[in-house]
């Protein structure tokens, strides 16, 4: 598809998973239809089309983790799988009209503020985009994290993130290696087990596992669903209070006893060897790491093709992974479920703000923005799902609809006013930032005796929001009195117009 040399939109979005596509149907919804949405990939759906590995599946109900403004009374289970969340957010753009707004096969490469001119500036693959206001919708799942192992780039055999599944190699039969043992990783790995003939489990660190309680949703309930949105809205509502009263237990970690009994039985119950119980036992308070959701992963690890290693990795062979204890380890195919750079995203090096400094510099290792989507220096800036908008406790939905329902707020003003540029006030800003430090001391994330991809480089808790999603609900009302709000001089504006065109 030919696209202009420069094009100027109002809006400009960055990504099509549920960041994207949310802020695509409420600016839609609220009268603002100049806008793009610039996809790297040919398709829509982010995280859930790029994860593709074996029994892909959300660890939040599914009537939760949906838009409210956007419900789907067709879900086939409690726990929906990859295609399933893949084809709802398929139908969202469908039935929204948000085709015509997206640009796919752009990848955005740099975007800068022009002070001069009022507006962004956006270089994508397929051609150069100006536009008032920039929205990054990326995410921070976007990005695999692969560790450097000494010794890797002379593996022969087949290597993949879990990220970026090759479906089109074999896996039946062979000798294979699982890095990592996050949420990913206690997915895939019950689909492989019966099928290789060896799966070594690398695992550095245990993981608290609790069972998931994952009904099936038959054609009655749906059409009751479809018929009576009410009680779908009332089953979402129990899911939440429910899922909202675990906050409690992070903030005070002594309460999260009653959740490590559990999970020391679900344990038990699982793993009849008394060793492997004794490396599959977190010595760190549950919730200090992402507390993960199966039925079938322990048990998977019980069986006699499956080997749990915990000593280090030394460095990767030819056809093994040597373990510190001097262990070869043979294998045909390594896969990482190692994660993904979620406090240190790549994406940040190529935003540059009004002085010219990227997010990257801006941040030096501890990513913040004001309510996690607004960054001063950084002009008509609204960052979805930013720094600390991450939750342990239930659905990130619920933050981003409060940040979508924020930047609206901050348009409609705009619009009401007349005024053409918004940023944080600085104060308030670092002042917002020194009170999550703060409130953060004594919860789980930081006493709880673990290292997790929660705490940035600089061991700040950067990536998750401390409290109830209803708080940042409330916090995340437009307060004009909070921002730097300017009108700048028509001349200004008519200058950008040329400039554009």
């Amino acid at each position: 598809m030919a696209e202009a040399t420069k094009r100027h939109v109002s809006i400009a979005i960055v990504g099509t998973g549920f960041a994207g596509i949310g802020a695509a149907i409420r600016l839609k919804q609220e009268g603002f239809d100049d806008f793009v949405l610039l996809e790297r990939s040919s398709e829509v759906g982010g995280v859930w089309r790029d994860n593709t590995y074996p029994g892909a599946a959300c660890d939040v109900e599914s009537h939760l983790y949906s838009f409210s403004f956007a419900p789907n009374p067709r879900w086939s289970h409690a726990f929906s799988r990859q295609p399933e969340i893949l084809a709802y957010l398929r139908h969202c753009v469908r039935e929204h009209q948000l085709t015509r707004h997206i640009r796919f096969d752009h990848t955005v490469r740099e975007a800068s503020f022009d002070a001069a001119e009022q507006r962004w500036l956006i270089e994508t693959s397929r051609g150069t985009y100006t536009a008032d206001f920039f929205v990054p919708a990326v995410g921070g799942l976007s990005e695999p994290s692969i560790p450097a192992l000494r010794g890797i780039e002379s593996f022969r055999g087949k290597v993949f993130h879990s990220a970026r599944w090759d479906h089109r190699h074999e896996l039946e039969g062979r000798k294979v290696a699982v890095i990592g043992t996050g949420a990913s990783a206690i997915q895939f790995v019950p689909e492989l087990q019966p099928k290789v003939a060896k799966l070594t489990l690398f695992q550095r660190t245990p993981a608290w596992v609790l069972p998931r309680i994952d009904a099936q949703f038959g054609a009655l309930k749906k059409r009751l669903y479809g018929a009576v949105p009410a009680l779908q809205r009332l089953a979402r509502a129990q899911i939440f209070a429910r899922r909202e009263l675990f906050v409690l237990g992070f903030r005070h970690p002594r309460a999260m006893r009653l959740l490590e009994i559990a999970a020391r039985q679900h344990l038990r119950q699982k793993v009849k060897n008394r060793e492997l119980r004794r490396k599959l036992t977190p010595s760190f308070r549950i919730g200090c790491k992402r507390i993960l959701l199966s039925n079938d992963y322990l048990p998977a690890l019980a069986q006699p093709n499956v080997e749990v290693i915990t000593d280090a990795i030394r460095e990767v062979r030819e056809h093994a992974i040597v373990t510190s204890d001097g262990r070869e380890h043979e294998l045909d195919t390594i896969i990482f479920g190692t994660g993904f750079h979620v406090t240190d995203l790549p994406f940040a090096k190529h935003v540059r703000g009004r002085a010219g400094r990227t997010l990257a510099e801006l941040w030096q290792g501890s990513p913040r923005a004001y309510l996690g989507t607004t960054v001063p220096d950084f002009p008509n800036f609204f960052f979805l799902l930013g720094p600390g908008t991450g939750l342990g406790h239930t659905s990130v939905i619920l933050m981003l609809e409060s940040q979508l329902e924020l930047m609206i707020g901050a348009l409609k003003h705009m619009r009401r006013e007349g005024l053409t540029s918004i940023e944080p006030r600085r104060d308030v800003h670092e002042r917002y930032f020194a009170e999550l430090q703060e409130d953060v001391k004594g919860t789980v994330w930081t006493s709880g005796g673990c290292e997790s991809w929660y705490l940035d480089v600089n061991g700040r808790l950067t990536s998750l929001w401390p409290r109830s999603t209803l708080a940042f609900r409330k916090r995340t009302r437009f307060r004009p009195a909070e921002y730097v709000l300017e009108r700048h001089p028509p001349a200004a504006r008519a200058r950008s117009h040329r400039a554009a065109e």
